[in-house]
């Protein structure tokens, strides 16, 4: 049995705040018997204070941004003296090898190890003004199984999720700042179309690759965004096995990876069943962006 943990918090430009609320969680997360926990998408230094044509719009300034920090730097190790023999998935802003472009991304590590680190390939809503993007999926061995990673946006993007199935990720880790429509907003966020959005994409991506789905997300507010919370732990199922909703909080469920996995790929085995010499539209690059660019421009 594997216990899975998904964290619904605030995180801030206050790192010693983020350290002491990732010590709260991890905390929490020991008292359950938490075997692998993910925080959200940003964890370490907070996320962007807007979206769209907003002010932290400089990939190589500290100017209004998140700080950019190492993989090999005092921050992770700060986060790794915290969580010691727990494995976690976490989000930050990284430093590119150049020491002056920045990634948002993600590492999943305990207080031994990196086990692997991703950045984050699809940008919404003027991300790309702030971070450079990623270029492609891992899937990695950790003492809990093959994890893959991802952060927000990434889940609107079947093939994101596809790639990491097809690598034999076991559990998809997706952290998120996550946030309500910037428009017609819901007067109760749990019911804002941005939410719907958020948990439809959760249970669907878990369903359609038959995979343990970890989404986190930040919550209440930062600047002008206000976050939707609902972490959450979905089932190969599609079904969901606990969630914080709206709210800050830790979500929890105990899991056995091998007997789900055997039991929902024992018929229907959507990997396997796949007919890829019919998807070509999807596998030649050049022939689907000509496409999508005829239909945008008719549209």
């Amino acid at each position: 049995m594997t216990t899975i943990g998904s964290v619904a918090a605030n995180f801030t430009r206050d790192l010693e705040q983020n350290y002491a609320t990732i010590e709260q969680y991890v905390s929490q997360a020991r008292a359950r018997g938490v075997d692998f926990l993910v925080f959200p998408e940003a964890a370490i230094g907070g996320y962007l204070s807007s979206l769209g044509n907003h002010g932290d719009t400089r990939k190589n300034s500290a100017r209004s941004l998140p700080p950019a920090i190492s993989l090999d730097g005092p921050e992770i190790a700060r986060v790794q003296s915290i969580v010691g023999d727990l494995v976690v998935a976490i989000g930050f802003c990284e430093l590119g090898e150049n020491g002056e472009t920045r990634y948002n991304a993600a590492a999943v590590l305990d207080g031994h190890r990196i086990y692997g680190s991703y950045r984050k390939v699809h940008q919404p809503l003027g991300e790309n003004m702030s971070y450079s993007s990623g270029d492609g999926y891992g899937v990695f061995n950790t003492p809990v199984g093959r994890v893959g990673l991802q952060i927000c946006y990434d889940k609107a993007f079947p093939e994101a999720a596809r790639i990491m199935a097809l690598k034999g990720a076991e559990i998809i880790a997706s952290l998120s700042a996550w946030p309500a429509a910037r428009t017609a907003t819901a007067e109760n966020l749990q019911d804002d179309r941005w939410t719907y959005r958020f948990n439809l994409f959760d249970t669907v991506r878990a369903l359609e690759n038959q995979v343990f789905w970890v989404a986190s997300n930040q919550s209440g507010t930062f600047g002008s965004l206000r976050y939707v919370g609902n972490a959450k732990i979905v089932d190969p199922g599609g079904n969901i096995l606990d969630t914080t909703l709206l709210g800050s909080g830790l979500a929890v469920a105990d899991v056995n990876i091998a007997d789900s996995f055997t039991a929902m790929r024992a018929g229907m085995f959507h990997l396997r069943d796949r007919r890829p010499e019919v998807y070509g539209l999807l596998t030649d690059p050049e022939n689907a962006d000509d496409l999508a660019w005829r239909y945008l421009a008719h549209a």
